[in-house]
């Protein structure tokens, strides 16, 4: 959600210039238009260079608020669908600055080939209320309306049906049919839509939406919380206009997550605790109530699918991988029809797919431009079936999904694709992994996990997510080799592969271990090893590539909504998923697995002391513990492949 390159590159712009700002000299300020001020009362922007012109409006909703809407109509307009992104990132920058998927002109070079804009949509950009130039109270990413916390009379749900309703009546170039379109936070609120959709709403198309919270999007996965997203709280949630800044004393977020201890005592120092969003979150640091009335995954497998969605999810993306797949999930479970519900799973970074180019991400190439293919033989299409007044027939499969290792693109009838079936990848003493069990009795590996040195998630220094040079989008690509060496792990690794290894979903970790502290973390890593220089190109020699790794918290091993201590020094049994993934190992490869206990500085530390609270442990609790990985015997250590044979 803090990756906002399509639809948020204002709120990381504005954190800056705050800081700048913090630190120029103070200028008497003139009214705008006084005798003697160069600037004008009110500027007036050029339509002509842009291809289209703008009306803005205040779109009164059900209770009286009035949300700050900008309509961009292309040139000679008549009979056009209508595309509306709603956005808590300033909807007048997004109309009149930002090209990908929020294009609106059709003068830009940098939009040329965009499908909206060939396509002649009308777009409409709304801030969401309270934010920017909308009325109304903010919350974060709100539970439906009428639930425990969410209070008020109206949602996000309520909102796009209303604005919805007062488009259709207000915009005569119009021919009354209305898409939803978002990436990320833009991406739930197409999701919101769909709760109790307006008649005219014919699509929606939610792009790495942010689903749930607490299981594997923003702000904690499988219970350990992602630390580095705080500077984005506090610009979010600080003030109306996004413009907060995040002042730290290091150059180095390792350095300075580890110096200011618990994200409680980091929260404090920020002042974060003077945000709702915040005290809720440290309020409720399991899976309870608050995390599950609000996931969208839950709220929508209630009802039926009634509008024509597409789900757009990134193999790699670094921070919504879990939303789209969990959706897609549920309302396939539920029955939805594949002629309302459509997925699209590309080897994409947060949003990649609108911009200009996928190539490659990070090293790792694609041999061709994934997002360019994707927008003209799937995006396009889509919308344009149901946008416009003579509805063109489409071809487009139910499932689209991009194959990486053979790096081809895939139309499936549903995903994961057919036949995926679970086999077990055994890890095994001496550092081996493959598809026999161990022979022998259970053996152990063991490492040291010291909260004082916590392993690291990418390598040193860590820049802030988005600070000059940060190149925070490709990190889940970055080469393990930078990790692989480190005592504080355990590695193992299959002989090199003599035949294809074809997997597609998710795969299932069946790790028991043990620790001499009363609680844990455990991240695990499944890891594509290319060749070495010898067998391989040189680029990518011996590059260890992850294709899939998520991390756990051990306290929530019986039941995600109660925290509850580990036994000490006896082996437990914790089973989790890994990210969703479409993958072929190749012959000549080899597959690694990797074992840590953190994941620092994204990922906050776990003492590795049971506490209540995590966000509020104290300097004393956090201690050096020996970690057991049982290899080998009866409940020997497995990764359960989604293999496709």
């Amino acid at each position: 959600m803090f990756d906002r390159l399509l639809a948020a590159t204002a709120p990381a712009a504005l954190m800056f210039a705050a800081l700048a700002a913090l630190a120029a000299p103070a200028v008497a300020q003139k009214d705008p238009g006084a005798p003697g001020d160069e600037h004008p009362a009110k500027l007036k922007l050029a339509d002509d260079g842009y291809g289209y012109t703008r009306r803005v409006v205040d779109i009164p909703m059900r209770d009286g608020v009035k949300l700050h809407t900008v309509i961009a109509l292309p040139a000679h307009a008549h009979d056009a669908g209508m595309l509306m992104t709603r956005t808590p990132y300033d909807a007048e920058t997004i109309a009149t600055r930002d090209p990908d998927v929020y294009a609106s002109w059709s003068g830009n070079p940098d939009t040329a080939d965009d499908p909206i804009t060939a396509g002649g949509y009308i777009r409409v950009f709304q801030d969401v209320r309270g934010m920017h130039k909308s009325q109304g109270i903010y919350m974060m990413n709100p539970a439906p309306a009428g639930t425990p916390f969410n209070p008020t009379k109206t949602d996000d749900s309520t909102d796009a049906y209303d604005t919805i309703a007062w488009l259709v009546k207000n915009v005569p170039e119009s021919n009354g049919r209305v898409g939803v379109i978002g990436i990320s936070y833009d991406g739930f609120l197409p999701l919101m839509a769909l709760v109790n959709p307006h008649p005219a709403l014919k699509v929606a198309v939610p792009m790495n939406p942010m689903v749930d919270g607490w299981r594997g999007d923003d702000w904690f996965h499988n219970g350990a919380f992602r630390q580095q997203m705080m500077p984005y709280m506090l610009s979010q949630d600080g003030t109306r206009d996004a413009d907060t800044p995040w002042i730290a004393g290091q150059a180095d977020d390792y350095d300075y997550y580890l110096k200011g201890g618990s994200a409680g005592a980091i929260g404090k120092a920020q002042g974060l605790d003077q945000l709702g969003f915040w005290n809720k979150i440290t309020q409720h640091p399991a899976y309870d109530r608050f995390w599950q009335e609000a996931a969208m995954d839950k709220v929508l497998a209630k009802r039926p699918l009634t509008v024509p969605t597409m789900l757009v999810a990134g193999l790699w993306d670094q921070e919504d991988m879990y939303g789209a797949p969990a959706v897609y999930k549920a309302l396939i479970a539920r029955g939805t029809p594949t002629s309302m519900l459509y997925l699209s799973v590309g080897p994409w970074w947060h949003g990649q797919q609108a911009r200009a180019d996928a190539s490659q991400l990070g090293a790792v190439k694609w041999d061709q431009n994934t997002a360019k293919w994707w927008r003209a033989h799937v995006l396009a299409p889509f919308l344009a079936h149901y946008l416009k007044t003579d509805a063109p027939a489409m071809d487009v499969a139910p499932v689209t999904a991009f194959q990486t290792g053979t790096n081809q693109w895939q139309t499936l009838p549903a995903f994961p694709a057919a036949g995926a079936a679970g086999v077990p990848l055994y890890l095994k003493p001496g550092g081996a992994l493959g598809f026999d069990a161990a022979a022998g009795p259970a053996e152990t590996r063991d490492y040291i996990s010291d909260p004082a040195a916590p392993v690291g998630y990418r390598a040193r220094p860590v820049k802030a997510l988005y600070a000059t040079g940060s190149t925070w989008h490709q990190w889940l690509t970055d080469d393990q080799r930078s990790v692989s060496g480190r005592p504080d792990m355990a590695a193992f690794e299959t002989p090199v592969l003599t035949a294809p290894v074809t997997i597609s979903g998710a795969p299932q970790v069946h790790l028991t271990a043990s620790t001499s502290g009363t609680d844990s973390d455990w991240v695990v890593k499944l890891i594509d090893v290319y060749p070495d220089g010898k067998t391989g190109g040189r680029e990518m020699a011996g590059y260890q590539l992850a294709v899939a790794m998520d991390i756990f918290r051990g306290r929530y091993r019986d039941d995600p909504a109660v925290a509850r201590p580990l036994a000490s020094g006896v082996p437990l049994k914790y089973d989790f998923a890994l990210p969703n993934t479409n993958h072929v190992f190749l012959p000549g490869h080899r597959i690694m697995v990797q074992v840590q206990s953190s994941w620092f500085p994204l990922y906050d530390r776990n003492p590795q002391t049971f506490v209540p609270n995590i966000f509020f442990a104290k300097p004393s609790d956090y201690v050096a513990a020996t970690q057991k990985i049982t290899v080998g015997g009866p409940d020997e250590s497995y990764i359960s492949l989604p293999e496709v044979k």
